[in-house]
């Protein structure tokens, strides 16, 4: 049985924080869906199409990642990939305790799914999506921020 796992988010857009998550868990699946879930209560910075090429072209040397888009449950969705895992990254306490709680929330929802936490490496600790945007807003360059693939001005 081939082990598949999840890393859901909006990657709105994807940062070397996110790259360097999947590369560092890839050795632990057969394959690695990173998924761009999409909530309609939200409104994002990036058109999907944007941050899902990003994403397979950071990735295009991986042939066992795939980007893919979804809406609904996260458990859901692993479950019609016939995914067992789902990764998640934590870069602090803030993190732990969303993250724990969706994490209790999916498991009772889901016993056969498993959800892998994994820390950043110190040096991308402080990078995420939020910033990265308010730096574009703004007209700074947060390129050093995302894979090369990425460009935040087109």
């Amino acid at each position: 049985m081939k082990r598949i796992a999840v890393f859901p988010g909006s990657f709105d857009p994807i940062t070397r924080g996110h790259e360097s998550l999947v590369r560092r868990v890839l050795p632990l699946f057969d394959e690695l869906v990173v998924a761009i879930g999409i909530n309609s209560n939200k409104t994002y910075y990036f058109p999907i199409e944007k941050r899902k090429a990003w994403i397979e072209k950071t990735f295009s040397d991986c042939p066992n990642v795939r980007a893919e888009t979804f809406s609904g449950l996260t458990v859901d969705y692993c479950r019609k990939l016939g995914a067992k895992y789902i990764v998640r990254g934590l870069r602090t306490t803030t993190d732990l305790e969303f993250e724990k709680a969706i994490a209790q929330m999916n498991k009772s929802m889901s016993d056969e799914i498993e959800t892998i936490f994994i820390l950043p490496l110190p040096e991308l600790s402080a990078i995420n999506s939020t910033i990265i945007r308010d730096i574009v807003r703004n007209g700074g360059d947060a390129s050093k921020f995302v894979p090369a693939p990425v460009d935040l001005k087109s």
